[in-house]
């Protein structure tokens, strides 16, 4: 099965000959849905299909996705894990949180996309070796763009420029924001780049399981609440509390109030969830991996190693129907049989 998989040319799409015969190698586009840290099992998911001779010649990322798409396009997916592996806790990502109360995103993500451009420097998506996409949405319109031009950083920041949170990226004459707000698994670019089969990842799977409707509700008896002790401890060390401690706590919240950060992730999760479900119900992948990653928070990038093992465990779990699929689909040469009529 593996002789069908392996070898490919330069862009993956030149029907070179491999296994059984003269049987074409078909084109394997890979859609990486979005989901913040949660994309650091794609890493898992890449790796364990290229340990099996299962390499993409397209692939097409939202969000975090792009991310991980883009940098494996590039050849720079080692500097994303490295960088996850060093993440000691909570404390490094709040390092990265440059947040802003002037402009149109509460981050402004400086300190991250630098990280990216340290990483890919001016590399342009036109010379990258594989297709690569990267997918937003326009902020006045609505429209679902595909980035598959220009410099790769920007592509990918635009990807991942969630509403409120990061500012919108201008690219041409369009201000785009986060792409999962269209197309959260972008199965329908990576058909139109070409992909004869495409394979999905998507992160959002076990987030929201069972949604129900709460026919009746209201407010509950409140106990007189005490004074917060984080509020008594600001009047007796006022200098311990500086304005950005203030509103990094605000932003992920306290004392089991939501913060800014999680109120709006919680939102957009619900809404990415819908989509989601739908889109695919409309579009669906030939083969569908679905990491158990729900329990992981959107900020856990600390957590990258357990995150890539869910990715690995996922895509082990999909190998065998992903072979077979492959090997059913490959398009064969006109007067040779296709591999599922031998």
């Amino acid at each position: 099965m593996l002789d069908i998989l392996k070898g490919r040319g330069a862009n993956g799409s030149n029907g070179e000959k491999v296994g059984l015969g003269s049987i074409r190698r078909p084109v394997i586009g890979l859609a990486l849905g979005g989901g913040a840290a949660r994309g650091f099992a794609h890493i898992g998911i890449l790796r364990t299909l290229a340990a099996n001779g299962i390499v993409p010649d397209v692939v097409v990322g939202t969000s975090i996705g792009a991310v991980v798409g883009g940098l494996h396009a590039a050849g720079r997916l080692d500097t994303l894990e490295e960088w996850g592996r060093s993440l000691q806790g909570m404390r490094n990502i709040l390092g990265y949180l440059d947040i802003r109360l002037n402009g149109s995103g509460l981050l402004g993500g400086e300190k991250l996309a630098n990280r990216l451009e340290d990483a890919v420097g001016e590399t342009l998506i036109e010379d990258l070796p594989i297709k690569f996409a990267s997918v937003a949405t326009e902020v006045r319109t609505g429209h679902e763009i595909w980035l598959t031009r220009g410099r790769l950083v920007d592509a990918m920041r635009a990807s991942y420029a969630l509403p409120g949170i990061f500012q919108p990226m201008l690219i041409g004459d369009r201000w785009l924001v986060d792409g999962a707000l269209v197309n959260p698994v972008p199965v329908s670019a990576a058909r139109a780049l070409g992909a004869e089969i495409v394979i999905a990842a998507n992160l959002s799977s076990d987030i929201f399981t069972h949604s129900t409707t709460i026919y009746s509700h209201g407010a509950m008896p409140q106990p007189v609440a005490a004074e917060p002790e984080e509020t008594t401890a600001k009047r007796r060390f006022p200098r311990l509390f500086s304005p950005e401690k203030t509103m990094k706590r605000e932003f992920f919240g306290s004392g089991g109030r939501p913060g800014i950060s999680s109120v709006m992730v919680d939102a957009f999760n619900i809404m990415q969830d819908r989509i989601t479900r739908a889109r695919l119900a409309g579009d669906p992948p030939d083969l569908l991996i679905t990491p158990r990653v729900g329990q992981f928070g959107w900020f856990d990038f600390h957590r990258s190693e357990d995150l890539i093992a869910h990715g690995t465990r996922a895509a082990e779990r999909a190998l065998e129907s992903i072979q077979e699929a492959i090997a059913v689909l490959a398009p064969a040469p006109a007067g040779n049989a296709s591999p599922a009529d031998e």
